[in-house]
């Protein structure tokens, strides 16, 4: 297992709606190293694109970084409407010079190998997919014990909770999404035994538009919050602004997921209700995974792991809300990696 970068990130996300198929981005510059000739990098994102607030943002901030240390610049592209073109994103990175190329999502899983086969002279990375068991040294892996992670905001929720009755909604019904599930659940009822939990999908698997639909978001969290829920955890990408908006509505709490959402919502009345988040550290992956690359360190043909020991996630302090009960907190984290707790990773 790989330790992940502790390094933070000054300032919030880079934040943008704009299309993500512009002409590349960013200038040689910093004393690190590399020239813009030398580090050009290909993001390919995953569905809600550049802007989502959350994932996808976290990786490009990783992304940029980088370059602000080694120099070079990087172009992004977003799937169509159905994901259809993922494999193309891909090969037309590979095709314009970009080298490494960046596949943001467990959904590029199904292709990252093929493409990475026909480019043998190209290094890719992929989040959130294994990598292992294809044995090629030309791609890698990251990813993250998102159930350990997840299991915090469980122990958060279920402190906090003055009604018993917390939620979880998901964007996806996918195995790694349910792996948040299944963390939350495990930490809630650590803490609570009896704990009601409403657990709720906004799409069932192979439909990816749970990750970019708001609208759909606020009901499936509004519906948890009429049935008496004071807390709600989203692992919904762009989706997660629906979350926030009926927690408002509601007069009750939620958890943010992937970035610090207090700082990536502009709205005082939704960072209001954000009583915490949990962090998975794309950014300080993806920054990583380029710094071995520029140093020429990149171990293909493996997964790198990024878990509570290595702070690849954790919980988001901004806002103050969950400061007095970080001592119970860190008494489950510290449980965690001492291996007295096994988190689940299935429902």
């Amino acid at each position: 297992m790989t330790k992940a970068a502790a390094l933070l990130l000054a300032g919030g996300l880079a934040l943008s709606a704009c299309a993500s198929d512009e002409e590349p981005s960013g200038s040689a510059g910093g004393d690190g190293g590399g020239s813009s000739d030398e580090l050009k990098v290909g993001v390919a994102y995953d569905t809600g694109g550049r802007g989502d607030r959350s994932f996808n943002d976290s990786a490009i901030a990783g992304v940029e970084a980088a370059i602000a240390e080694h120099g070079g610049e990087v172009r992004d592209l977003s799937p169509n409407s159905d994901a259809s073109n993922r494999a193309d994103l891909l090969t037309q990175l590979a095709d314009e010079g970009y080298n490494p190329v960046i596949a943001v999502g467990f959904a590029y899983g199904d292709i990252i190998g093929d493409v990475a086969e026909q480019y043998p002279d190209t290094t890719f990375a992929i989040v959130d997919s294994s990598v292992a068991e294809l044995g090629q040294d030309n791609l890698v892996g990251l990813l993250f014990a998102e159930e350990q992670g997840s299991f915090l905001a469980g122990v958060a929720a279920a402190t906090k909770t003055t009604t018993d009755h917390v939620g979880f909604v998901g964007g996806v019904e996918t195995p790694l999404i349910q792996k948040f599930e299944a963390g939350f659940v495990a930490g809630a009822q650590a803490v609570k035994p009896e704990i009601v939990i409403d657990r709720q999908y906004i799409s069932p698997a192979g439909d990816f538009s749970g990750f970019n639909d708001p609208a759909r978001g606020q009901i499936v969290a509004q519906g948890m919050f009429d049935a008496g829920a004071d807390v709600v955890y989203h692992a919904a990408g762009g989706s997660g602004i629906g979350v926030f908006q009926a927690a408002a509505a509601s007069n009750g709490r939620a958890i943010g997921v992937d970035s610090d959402q207090y700082n990536t919502v502009d709205d005082p009345a939704l960072q209001a209700v954000i009583m915490t988040s949990m962090l998975k550290r794309v950014d300080n992956a993806v920054q990583e995974f380029l710094d071995s690359f520029v140093e020429g360190n990149v171990q293909g043909g493996e997964d790198v792991v990024y878990d509570l020991e290595s702070e690849g996630v954790g919980l988001s302090t901004t806002g103050g809300f969950i400061d007095d009960i970080q001592d119970q907190i860190d008494q489950y984290r510290q449980q965690i990696v001492d291996g007295e707790i096994e988190v689940p990773t299935t429902p």
